[in-house]
């Protein structure tokens, strides 16, 4: 299961009054406009069966469009997961993969919706591994109420960032933490459940959606999608924590905050 990076938590909780926009991640929906040579060379390997699919491959990948569809090959998931001690591929590449392959079972078919989903993943594991502890989701709860409060005297586009920010964080912990939250009534009487999360994160993504800036960045329709099915996407976040993602393995890609 996950490490969890409490004291990085109970850090941001404890600086909350000082939270500003430049202190909050832009996510964006650009996963796919940076992908590396690595990642290209491993579609190739990956799919080409001869010498001949590999040239066709690289000429199929420049088109934007055919190489969507090359993406949601069931064959670059199993060999994600099947060598993942092995891989020289980029964070972006690993998280979107994963993501539009849970998505679409979940019956998310949106590409722009899972570009935006795995750079949030990827923003979400950069800080470096902690343990998780008992105290993790009344942390959470603390850091996303000083953020509520935090937008009392922001300016309206340190507010978007504040409120996609809390919708991101949001989905993140309901998503790949829900054991943990789920579990948290059971073990600290009073902490924020599943449903705190959900309906936290659904309405600060029906706000920002509306918004100026989103529209200005092109996420509208992102926000839009993510408050509509906010649930969907989170249970398919809690099949890629379950299933396809074990970062008990060191050599593995790890997420944090």
């Amino acid at each position: 299961m996950f490490q969890w990076c409490t004291a990085a938590l109970r850090d941001l909780a404890c600086h909350s009054t000082q939270i500003a926009h430049d202190k909050v991640p832009m996510v964006r929906a650009n996963c796919r406009a940076r992908f590396t040579a690595a990642d290209f060379d491993f579609i190739v390997r990956t799919l080409a069966r001869s010498q001949t699919d590999q040239v066709s491959l690289v000429d199929l990948l420049s088109d934007v469009e055919t190489r969507d569809s090359i993406l949601d090959c069931p064959r670059l998931v199993d060999a994600i997961l099947n060598n993942c001690g092995h891989l020289r591929i980029s964070s972006q590449f690993y998280f979107y993969v994963l993501a539009r392959h849970v998505l679409q079972q979940g019956g998310i078919g949106d590409r722009k919706l899972c570009d935006y989903i795995a750079s949030l993943l990827e923003t979400f594991s950069r800080a470096s591994r902690l343990q998780i502890s008992d105290e993790t989701h009344h942390l959470a709860e603390q850091y996303i109420s000083d953020m509520l409060i935090a937008l009392t005297r922001a300016s309206p586009e340190q507010a978007f960032l504040l409120r996609a920010h809390i919708g991101n964080y949001s989905l993140f912990i309901s998503g790949i933490f829900h054991p943990a939250v789920a579990g948290q009534r059971r073990s600290l009487r009073g902490g924020p459940d599943i449903e705190f999360y959900e309906q936290v994160g659904r309405t600060n993504y029906q706000v920002v959606a509306s918004h100026a800036v989103a529209r200005r960045c092109e996420l509208d329709d992102v926000f839009e999608g993510l408050a509509d099915r906010f649930r969907d996407v989170r249970l398919a976040l809690n099949q890629l924590s379950d299933q396809l993602l074990n970062l008990d393995d060191d050599a593995r890609l790890s997420l944090s905050l």
